[in-house]
């Protein structure tokens, strides 16, 4: 994880349509552990900007489904 994505914890994904439409089900941040294709929209440093950018996009892609998550950078294959 680099110094700049540490600063931006705040991430908004998009979860494409693609891997939706497999019938996943559940909640947003289950379908996050599954096989699902999502694409990083954009990093916030605080979770108030964070909403505020999701807000704009639905409203401009009210189709596309986002979610916000918080990014802790602690990956399994990462070395510390």
């Amino acid at each position: 994880m680099t110094y700049s994505e540490r600063l931006h914890p705040w991430v908004v994904i998009r979860l494409l349509p693609q891997a939706m439409q497999r019938g996943l089900g559940g909640f947003p941040h289950e379908r996050l552990h599954q096989d699902m294709q999502r694409v990083v929209v954009a990093r916030f440093r605080n979770r108030s900007d964070a909403e505020g950018h999701l807000w704009a996009l639905k409203r401009l892609m009210p189709d596309a489904e986002f979610i916000i998550v918080f990014d802790v950078g602690n990956r399994i294959d990462e070395e510390s």
